[in-house]
């Protein structure tokens, strides 16, 4: 697998922080072992709410085994975007009595029960993604994502220096607080109106057909932001459906969407780099099985955002097609 330079310069930073005076490197100094023959036969679940043929989620899990194989350890990856079945997914791996849990959060409440267990039962926890603000009271080690309001932000300014003035923000998963927080963060920039509206990512067909027939009803709608890369080729399709001159852009990254940017059918992509949110806690659980150690002093680990556009799309496209991006 592909290791992009941040992935690499972050371990190198991380073997470095372990080398101070008295850490418990040993008589050589050496850093913290982190290596396959010293992490032991660890067993770590990654349990996220990925919908069925979410491709997002295909790179966090690349991260993740990526990191497993580095390591020499295991890595169970499932998803399932019902809260009460993810909650049973964690469950059952603090009952097997794994080495560390990561979870992604989009509805902490229902999470935190389930949460509570593997903390009490000493398991470590590194939430992902989605549930920042939750994290640090449910016990987890530290969260690995993006500040949603930042990144909603962040497009919010771009979209309004090209010139939109109603956007629809299409959110594709009910009840994902991570969504909303970024159609807010839009909201709080762009000057204009933003209208939510609600898709199933499961279903693409019917997000090609919602979206066209919002822009035919409402010409005012000079915009769209997509919150996931495959609604984002969906909009593309119902923008030429429904003959509209509105302008897309997207949260995350795909080879399709990479693709879209280069033709100038995409204006930009919210890059929250997933493949770390996969492969980091993954290298942090190691670390603290191995030598103790903790990332974050107490706040997020930021993956993002950064913003891919036709500047410097062709640089990420062939690590999209490797499935990295």
């Amino acid at each position: 697998m592909r290791r992009t330079p941040i992935v690499l310069a972050l371990l190198g930073a991380l073997a470095l922080s372990g080398c101070s005076s008295g850490g418990g490197g040993g008589e050589s100094g050496s850093p913290p072992p982190a290596t396959a023959a010293q992490a032991g036969d660890g067993r770590y679940a990654v349990i996220t709410h990925a919908a069925a043929g979410d491709s997002f989620w295909d790179v966090v899990k690349n991260g993740a085994e990526a990191a497993g194989k580095q390591y020499g350890v295991t890595v169970s990856y499932q998803g399932d975007d019902d809260p009460a079945r993810q909650s049973q997914l964690i469950d059952q791996a603090v009952s097997e009595k794994v080495d560390g849990i990561v979870v992604s959060m989009a509805n902490p409440d229902a999470l935190k029960e389930s949460i509570g267990k593997a903390v009490a039962a000493k398991i470590p926890v590194v939430t992902i993604n989605s549930g920042a603000d939750s994290s640090k009271e449910f016990g987890a080690l530290t969260h690995v994502g993006q500040s949603e309001d930042v990144a909603g932000r962040g497009a919010g300014e771009q979209l309004k220096a090209a010139g939109v003035t109603k956007l629809l923000c299409v959110i594709h998963e009910a009840g994902n607080v991570g969504l909303d927080q970024r159609c807010k963060g839009a909201e709080e920039t762009l000057g204009g109106t933003v209208e939510r509206l609600q898709v199933n990512v499961s279903n693409l067909a019917d997000v090609t057909s919602k979206v066209a027939a919002k822009l035919q009803t409402d010409q005012q709608v000079n915009g769209v932001l997509a919150l996931n890369p495959a609604v984002a080729v969906a909009a593309r399709d119902a923008i030429r459906d429904a003959g509209s001159q509105a302008k897309l852009a997207t949260f995350d990254l795909s080879a399709d969407v990479v693709s879209a940017i280069n033709d100038g059918e995409i204006l930009f992509a919210v890059d929250q780099q997933q493949y770390l949110q996969g492969y980091l806690p993954i290298t942090f659980l190691t670390l603290y099985k191995s030598n103790l150690n903790t990332v974050g002093g107490g706040l997020p680990v930021n993956t993002g955002p950064g913003f891919v556009t036709k500047d410097n799309a062709a640089q990420v496209a062939e690590l999209a097609e490797a499935g990295t991006r």
